[in-house]
């Protein structure tokens, strides 16, 4: 390990490291733009100067490698000057249009002006112009702002895999955009917006709408899949203006999905304010106590097997424990977490688990995917594969449909007779998985949603067991949900002791259960507790409306195991209440009350039945076991259940600006098709 000497200090850095990265050990920090921890380098903003011993003029520290005896100077005369000499060349064409910029407050360009700026202009000369491009719904382009860092470039070749993004021209002529205008295809296309150093990319669904000091700012999860990416939400007044991404390197390290960002618009549209009771074939609006009362009169006497209960993909787990604790006092076991049916759940936990967890993907050597399409269904998870295959050695197989994953691949077969390949051995990457240090399978729901999803899992099962998987300090046996409540659900034993018979169920809660086929309800009674006028409340005979994702304290589980929580950044609308509160209020009015007053009280009851639910932003691993089973598989091609990656919730569906990336994607899709 080098020792340097840095302003007077000497320091002791791995090898490898820039010394840029070493100043910051040092507690120096330096200014920059081009330079990202995420990105490769690019050393073309030269603001991160310094002066190293023995050295003809300053260096760009981002992008020296540290050296042993180096002897390195961060604020002297010379340095200050010629940073301020790189601001002034930076400011020569750079607008004057602060005021109106959403950048404003929170623009690195504006805090190092302020250390490094003039007060005045040498240059008479008229200001470079340059053409906004346009980027799609998402990101607002203003390229005269652009100070060529190249930033965006590098996230959108090295980080999306999308390298959509490059410049053209030189000096002072190079312009930043997409080579043929059309629309970012990339499902992080707006990470971009983060990265940023100066105003020239920015929101364009959150344009003119706030200054970042007028805003509140709530640290919580995000709910749009399975992932449970860290988020702030950023709110004014009773309204979620933005939600921009949090660093946590074991989960989403600083990227979000554009689904995550933007459709938090939704939250403002089509929400349910007030309960209704269905009269006459018409919902029509009422008084709380009505509609329990409605509800009472409907249960009261009825058989407990009559009633069942079935979990949304944004349920949280406080509520579907409220639920189920309810069911249980009228006599009913008939609770169901898996809207798509798939077939996890029995057996072992490790069998619905990503086992090898998030952070594992960077150490795996070989990975078999199975009837999913992680771009589409985990786009952050997918960046991380990708962060590992840039690394090389990594050798990725699919099964199922032929799509972009934004690495290369190598295509085994679209259906169940591949999968009896590989767990033959008869398939030449069956030796590959063996042959690794650290093999993984990644299985798809839709794949678990089948009829014979019980024989995919337990082929998936074979294939880890055969190929050595499944080591003590290993467990390459994932399974990769789309839905933030599954795994808490499952936890939680939010299923039913045997298969679920619509036809003989009379009466139905749906906890923000909106992706069933309602037909399958027949004329069954539901009862729909949610936030949303979705399908769920369509079908309904009575409303209670409930909290989204933005309005609760709740806790979720992600994929990995990973108990968070998220936290209420503004509150529920109109006469709305958290899900939880609904159902303890409602079983007082059926007289089986339950045995918790507040949300403290609820998690105590919850963590007994569930310790793994105690250990916030912590993996519970699974021990491994037996699940799925060994019956015939049918010779239907593998399907990715989710074809519309920007409407997949009652949240998403409401966004316009979903509706409007939708549209995008669908003209895309249509030139494409006329192309080809």
């Amino acid at each position: 390990m080098p020792k340097l000497t840095i302003d007077g200090i000497e320091v002791e850095v791995e090898d490898g490291l820039t010394v840029l990265q070493a100043c910051e050990i040092a507690g120096q920090e330096i200014p920059r733009f081009c330079y990202h921890e995420r990105l490769s380098i690019a050393g073309n903003c030269r603001m991160c100067l310094v002066e190293m011993e023995r050295a003809p003029k300053p260096i760009a520290s981002c992008a020296m490698p540290v050296g042993e005896g180096m002897v390195i100077t961060t604020n002297s005369d010379t340095i200050v000057n010629a940073r301020k000499g790189v601001m002034e060349f930076l400011l020569i064409n750079h607008p004057l249009d602060c005021p109106i910029c959403d950048q404003g407050g929170e623009c690195d360009l504006q805090d190092q002006a302020l250390s490094f700026g003039g007060d005045r202009s040498r240059y008479a000369e008229t200001k470079r112009a340059v053409k906004d491009k346009d980027l799609g719904p998402l990101v607002s382009t203003v390229m005269t702002r652009c100070i060529h860092c190249t930033r965006c470039i590098r996230f959108a070749t090295e980080i999306a895999g999308v390298p959509e993004l490059g410049a053209t021209g030189r000096g002072e002529h190079m312009e930043v955009g997409t080579y043929v205008e059309k629309t970012l295809s990339s499902e992080l296309s707006a990470n971009i917006i983060d990265l940023c150093p100066v105003g020239a990319l920015t929101s364009k669904p959150y344009a003119f709408n706030a200054r970042s000091w007028e805003l509140k700012k709530t640290e919580s999860i995000d709910v749009m899949d399975a992932l449970g990416s860290n988020i702030r939400i950023d709110t004014r007044g009773t309204e979620v203006l933005r939600v921009i991404p949090r660093n946590n390197n074991d989960v989403n390290e600083e990227w979000i999905s554009d689904k995550t960002r933007f459709a938090c618009d939704g939250l403002r549209r089509q929400r349910l304010d007030r309960p209704f009771v269905r009269k006459n074939g018409k919902l029509e609006a009422c008084s709380w106590t009505t509609a329990f009362k409605a509800i009472a009169k409907k249960i009261n006497g009825i058989d407990g097997k009559k009633i069942a209960a079935i979990a949304g993909d944004q349920a949280d787990c406080e509520s579907m424990y409220a639920l189920k604790s309810l069911l249980t006092k009228l006599g009913s076991s008939n609770v169901e977490c898996r809207q798509d049916g798939s077939k996890v759940g029995k057996g072992s936990r490790s069998g619905y688990l990503f086992n090898s967890t998030i952070v594992g993907l960077e150490k795996t050597d070989a990975i078999l995917i199975v009837g999913s399409n992680p771009r589409i269904e985990s786009p952050v998870l997918n960046a991380r594969i990708r962060k590992r295959f840039l690394q090389g050695g990594l050798k990725v197989a699919l099964i199922g449909e032929q799509v972009d994953l934004t690495y290369n691949y190598r295509y085994l077969g679209d259906g169940p007779d591949t999968l009896l390949d590989v767990v033959s051995g008869s398939n030449k990457f069956f030796k590959v998985l063996k042959k690794a240090k650290y093999p993984m399978i990644i299985l798809g729901s839709s794949a678990l949603s089948r009829v014979d999803g019980e024989a995919v899992l337990g082929s998936a099962r074979k294939i880890a067991e055969d190929t050595g998987m499944i080591l003590e300090e290993w467990n390459g046996f994932n399974v990769l949900h789309t839905a933030a409540s599954r795994v808490g659900g499952l936890d939680l034993g939010f299923v039913p002791e045997q298969n679920l018979v619509f036809n003989e169920i009379n009466i139905f809660f749906l906890l923000g259960a909106d992706e069933i086929d309602m037909k399958t309800l027949g004329d069954g009674f539901s009862i729909y507790i949610g936030h949303h006028g979705d399908a769920g409340a369509h079908r309904a005979d009575v409303i209670l409306p409930g909290a989204a994702y933005t309005e609760k304290n709740a806790t979720y589980i992600n994929l990995e195991g990973r108990a968070q929580r998220t936290q209420l950044a503004t509150f529920p609308v109109g006469e709305a209440r958290e899900d939880w509160t609904i159902i303890r209020a409602l079983s007082t009015e059926l007289g089986v009350t339950l045995p918790f007053d507040t949300l403290e009280d609820l998690r105590l009851e919850m963590v007994k039945n569930t310790p793994s639910l105690d250990k916030i932003d912590k993996v519970t691993p699974a021990e491994w076991g037996v699940f799925g089973n060994n019956g015939p598989m049918t010779t239907d091609c593998f399907i990715n259940s989710i074809q519309n990656f920007f409407m997949t919730d009652p949240i998403s569906r409401a966004s316009l600006t979903m509706a409007a990336c939708t549209k995008e994607k669908l003209k895309d899709k249509a030139i494409m098709t006329n192309y080809d």
